[in-house]
């Protein structure tokens, strides 16, 4: 419903509506996210909002369409702590992972028993020099979510019950990996890189269901060494190149092609480019879509 001119007590708009007129100053609102994205774009080219503030408000809007599994750490990469571990055993990998918590882990990567924070094991070695340092004491319990958890419902939770990490389990209870409030804070505004992160850290992830997450900036010669792929890196440097150059335009989100034997779903993009795609390995005779 349209807010009247006179703006009386107990009429309502949309969301949707009121983002349009504050940015416009038209009536007219949006029906649609499709429609609003565009009003957005529209309030860009006159220079309303920023290019950073519009790629901020459309990851924002993008979050909701995306899943727990598009942005997870899968669980082959996942720095454990073994649950019979004394700190002189996992302390080196603790430092120099950078990381701030850990899954601690029984027999197995599909058995975690809890969490351990740096900053607990930090407060042991200041005290005491860990010698008395019981894992099972320090540890904090760990938090289980599925694959296919929305992750504007996952932000919503992790905001709620001031949690920053979580154990992503598949269908059978199995552990698929892990995703941390900052990877979903990403997907909002673009990657968050600190003094420990690398410029190639898990630009490829492998998942349980023969599915691959490749950041878009991933260089194609480390593509083809990962896959034992062929693609040509004359006229295009990064995987999300190739896509967009296949497609002769800038894809949309969920928009798949097919290339070499490869096929690529757009998880994340927006109007400059392409953030984060989904791969798949569907035959070398595939054609291009």
């Amino acid at each position: 419903m349209n807010e009247p001119p006179d703006g009386k007590p107990g009429e309502t708009t949309s969301w949707f509506g009121r983002v349009a007129r504050a940015l416009t100053g038209k009536r007219d609102e949006p029906r649609d996210r499709a429609a609003l994205v565009r009003t957005l774009r529209d309030a860009e080219r006159r220079d309303v909002v920023g290019p950073d503030a519009l790629a901020m408000i459309e990851g924002a809007l993008s979050v909701g369409d995306m899943q727990v599994r598009d942005i997870m750490v899968p669980r082959a990469q996942m720095v454990v702590i073994e649950d019979d571990e004394q700190p002189d055993e996992f302390v080196g990998a603790v430092v120099e992972s950078g990381h701030s918590r850990f899954p601690v882990i029984g027999d197995n990567r599909d058995e975690v028993v809890g969490i351990l924070f740096a900053k607990d094991l930090l407060t042991y070695f200041a005290r005491n020099g860990g010698e008395r340092f019981d894992l099972a004491d320090a540890m904090r319990p760990a938090v289980f979510i599925p694959e296919s958890k929305r992750l504007d419902v996952l932000l919503r939770e992790f905001k709620s019950r001031r949690n920053h990490m979580a154990i992503v389990v598949d269908e059978y209870g199995g552990v698929s990996g892990l995703v941390t409030i900052e990877d979903v804070l990403e997907q909002i505004v673009g990657e968050i890189d600190d003094e420990h992160d690398t410029g190639d850290e898990r630009l490829i992830s492998a998942h349980a269901n023969g599915e691959f997450t490749v950041k878009a900036r991933t260089p194609v010669e480390d593509f083809n060494e990962y896959f034992g792929s062929e693609f040509d890196d004359d006229e295009a440097d990064t995987m999300g190149g190739v896509v967009v150059r296949a497609f002769a335009r800038l894809p949309s989100r969920l928009e798949q092609i097919t290339l070499e034997g490869f096929r690529f779903t757009v998880v994340r993009a927006d109007k400059r480019r392409v953030h984060l795609l989904r791969v798949r390995a569907v035959g070398r005779d595939a054609q291009a879509d």
